[in-house]
Parts: structure tokens; sequence; C-alpha cells
């Protein structure tokens, strides 16, 4: 969640770096959805090895009946080849307007999403019973979240909106989303806005005192001491990113990502500059060793949030009748031991296959400016 964007881990790293969002956006997208692809391959592979550690849900709860007894998924998978022959259609239009590769992708997810989604209002309010209570459940309950992405990284993709307007769009977005469900409350406004506001007073302090510490470090030659000490280490760029991520994965295990973007990381970045690193490939590598701030045992956050909603005593389930155990804190800690791993892998995967973050550069110009000569002439 900290490097598929709209991130504000990624923004923050992109302005640290000096460096275009959109780029951070870009590259950072590739190794985002190969780590969701590899925490589902764990669960995969952990559900047939080992069964009992990943136990399904009881026929009883999962089971979907339509009246007629049949489960609806053959109108569902109807509904889904009829939205992604629209999509198909309008990228067959863009490959011949030469769009870009992104805006053909967002605009062809929204076209399917759209499709769907017109396609189940058209069905339910002129009662054509075309469709199943399957399939008409999946599109309302899918479809308005994945308008509310579009709103916020469809629009940033397709240069309609900076990342800033983005997530305005997607605020606004996300308020008309629960007026239409009612759940727009005066309650709900204010909590919202309580949150935001510390949030954003948090940050802000935050980056007061990394600044402060910032000048007052670097008037006692504090940044060229690091520079020399970091440009020294053996291995070259090689041996400097490994230094850089072991470093940051051990101060992830004490520091929150805010304190690592704001303290540590305008230290590091003009010493890979200098070193001819990439600053979108170094952010990348950067942003997927903080993900693993989020899951380190003792402080990580994420740990904090399941263990809030994790039953804390044993209960007795309401659907099957059984009796669940509770979940302790160490099965949590140690739960994120093998995600912790898989993470260190992509970081390792990244760093040594650069092109997983290089591919936001297709499509750019390759003419160095500098080579570049204006000649005047004169009469």
């Amino acid at each position: 969640s900290q490097i598929i964007p709209p991130s504000l881990v990624l923004i923050i790293l992109a302005d640290q770096l000096g460096r275009s969002i959109g780029d951070m956006y870009r590259a950072a997208m590739v190794p985002g959805f190969l780590l969701a692809g590899s925490y589902i391959l764990y669960v995969v592979l952990v559900s047939i090895i080992r069964p009992s550690m990943a136990p399904a849900l009881p026929e009883e709860a999962r089971a979907f009946r339509e009246p007629n007894g049949s489960r609806g998924g053959r109108s569902l998978l109807v509904l889904m080849l009829i939205s992604a022959g629209s999509a198909y259609a309008l990228t067959q239009w863009l490959e011949k307007a030469s769009a870009p590769v992104d805006e053909k992708v967002v605009l062809s997810l929204l076209l399917w999403g759209l499709t769907a989604f017109v396609i189940a209002i058209v069905n339910k309010v002129f009662r054509l019973g075309l469709l199943s209570a399957l399939a008409e459940r999946v599109t309302f309950v899918m479809i308005p979240p994945l308008a509310l992405i579009f709103l916020v990284l469809g629009t940033i993709f397709i240069g309609v909106a900076t990342p800033t307007e983005g997530g305005a769009m997607g605020a606004v977005g996300a308020i008309i989303m629960a007026l239409i469900r009612r759940r727009l409350t005066l309650d709900l406004m204010r909590q919202a806005m309580d949150t935001t506001t510390k949030l954003s007073c948090f940050v802000v302090f935050i980056l007061v005192g990394s600044t402060v510490f910032g000048l007052t470090f670097r008037g006692v030659s504090g940044d060229l001491w690091v520079e020399h000490l970091l440009t020294s280490v053996p291995g070259g760029q090689w041996g400097f990113l490994i230094v850089v991520s072991l470093l940051t994965f051990v101060l992830a295990f004490f520091l929150d990502f805010f304190e690592l973007a704001f303290i540590i990381v305008p230290l590091l970045g003009p010493v890979a500059d200098k070193m001819g690193i990439d600053l979108i490939w170094f952010g990348v590598i950067l942003a997927v060793n903080m993900q693993t701030s989020f899951m380190h045992p003792p402080f990580g956050f994420a740990l904090f949030y399941l263990r809030s909603v994790a039953p804390k005593d044993a209960y007795r389930d309401k659907v099957t009748g059984q009796r669940i155990e509770p979940v302790t804190t160490g099965q949590i800690y140690w739960g994120s031991v093998p995600f912790i791993v898989i993470q260190l892998a992509m970081v390792i995967a990244v760093m040594v296959f650069p092109g997983i973050v290089m591919h936001y550069k297709a499509g750019m110009s390759t003419v160095d400016p500098s080579t570049v000569k204006i000649e005047i002439e004169t009469t």
C-alpha cells in the first residue's frame, strides 16, 4: 500500500529527491504489483501445502444461491466479457491514435467498469431480469471504488490533473459515494477532518524539525562527512546501494517513514546523484525498503492495526456457531516474518534488475540537453 500509487510515501520521496511525482508513480507500479503478486503466491502455496494454516470459510458462510438454485456465476461471466469487449474496442482505437501505454490502460479500464455499471443500472431500473443477483451485487460493490481510484490515479496518468489535484478529486469522489450510500454524517465528517488535521500537523512538525536538524548538520559540514563516508564504501554504486539498504532496513525498526524521508533521504539523495545513480530508481529502492517498516516487529504500524481488529478473546461465530480462538500478538509478529522476507527479496530484485523500474523512461526523449547547440545567423 505504500508503494502503489497514490502513495504518500512516493510523493514525499519524489519531493525530497527533486524528481517528478508522475515518474515516481510510473516507476513504482511494476514493483508494487510484483510485490502484491508475491504475497498472493505465498498465500496460495501455504494454502496448498499446509491447508490447516489457511482454513476456508464453512460452506454455510460462503455459499450464495439465486432463487432458482443457481450460483449466478454465468451471468457475471457474460457481463465481464461484454465489458471486456468494449474495453478492447477502445484499446484498438487508441492504438490507431498512437496514445501512450498508460493512457490506454487507464481509459480501457474506465470503459470496462463503466460498461458493466451502466448495464447493471439499466437492468435494475427497468427490471429486465438479464443479470443475476450475484452479478448486480458484484458490480455495484466493486465499480464505485474502482471509479474512485480512477479519479485519483487515472486523472494523473492521462495528464488531466496533478497529484495534488488528483487527491482533491478523490476526496470529492469519496464524499459523493458516502452521500449516495447515505453514510455521510456530521460525526463522520468531523472525524475525517480531525484525523486529517492531526496528520498534517504531524508531518509539518517533522518537516520543521528535520529542516532545523539539516541546517545544523550542514553547518558543521556533516553532509560532507556523510558524502565522503558513503563514496568511499568499497564496491562503488553496488556497495553504496547495499549499505544504504541495510541502513534503511535497520532504522525502519525504530523510525517511522516520515522521519526516514525527511532526515535520511536528503543526506543520501545528493550522494546517489553524484555517483550517477538514477534517483527515481534509488527512490523506488528506498520505498520498497521502507515498506518493511510498516511490518517490523515490534513497532510496525500494520501490526498494530491488525492487533486492533483481531479478536483478543475467544468468541462464538454467529453463522456457524463454532468457537473461534483469539489471535495473540505473538502470532501476529511471527506471521509477519515471511512477508518481510518477501519484501527484502523484492528490494534485491529491484536492485539487480533495474529494468523493473526504468520502464518509466519509455517514450522519453534520449537527447542530452547539454549537447544541443543553438546557432543564430547574423545578417
